[in-house]
């Protein structure tokens, strides 16, 4: 295995924890639709999928206009509000100060709207330690996140070999293997250690410092 040079994290459930922003906009979008809003824990387990695919599943319904009409609903607040509800993980400043300082290339790449992803990192001071962030587009294009990482992957000339993707959720660890990358989850986010295992991480860790072990470790291969 070639040494880890370039590392792509994902953002929610990842670098930080967006649950008081999704949760909230889930449920005014429900609202405005006047569908029943489930309980705040059930919709903190559709953190991390694409916003269609998550709407998709609680309607259990594949009615575009349905779907695009709560995807409008929960972008409308999330737009101006959600995204600000928010907070960084402990350990993450500190993991970034450490890779960035260690050379290695960082980029952002979530399944959020790229120009809210951009906001969130610079609202949080976070935007220094990456390359280029990496998001959906608002119609709907780069929702899978395989095609996502495709994209930056060619676009900045990576080496799928020396490329690792780092993410809590199964479809982050699904996209890097349909690219040919290493994949790590993270436990302290929305996947569980069971996501994780049964999607096949190539390693699994609990912690943002635990990130820092393990690239490092790969890296003296």
């Amino acid at each position: 295995m070639k040494p880890i040079k370039n590392i792509l994290f994902d953002l929610d459930g990842t670098l930080t924890d967006p649950i008081e922003g999704i949760t909230n906009c889930l449920s005014y979008s429900l609202e405005r639709l006047n569908f029943a809003c489930p309980p705040k824990e059930q919709l903190a387990s559709y953190i991390g999928p694409p916003l269609r695919e998550t709407f998709a599943t609680i309607f259990d319904s594949t009615d575009k206009i349905l779907i695009e009409s709560a995807v409008a609903f929960y972008r409308e607040r999330f737009s101006s509000v959600g995204l600000y509800e928010n907070t960084v993980y402990p350990g993450v400043v500190d993991m970034l100060d450490k890779l960035k300082s260690n050379s290695y290339s960082l980029f952002v790449a979530t399944s959020k709207v790229e120009a809210y992803a951009e906001k969130i990192v610079q609202h949080f001071s976070l935007d220094s330690y990456f390359i280029k962030i990496h998001g959906s587009q608002l119609d709907g294009r780069f929702d899978d996140k395989s095609n996502l990482l495709r994209e930056l992957i060619k676009t900045h000339n990576l080496s799928p070999s020396q490329t690792t993707m780092i993410g809590d959720r199964k479809h982050d660890i699904l996209a890097a293997k349909k690219n040919g990358i290493s994949s790590l989850g993270v436990t302290y986010g929305y996947g569980s250690m069971e996501e994780l295992e049964e999607a096949k991480a190539d390693y699994i860790c609990h912690s943002p410092i635990g990130v820092v072990e393990i690239i490092k470790g790969v890296s003296r291969y």
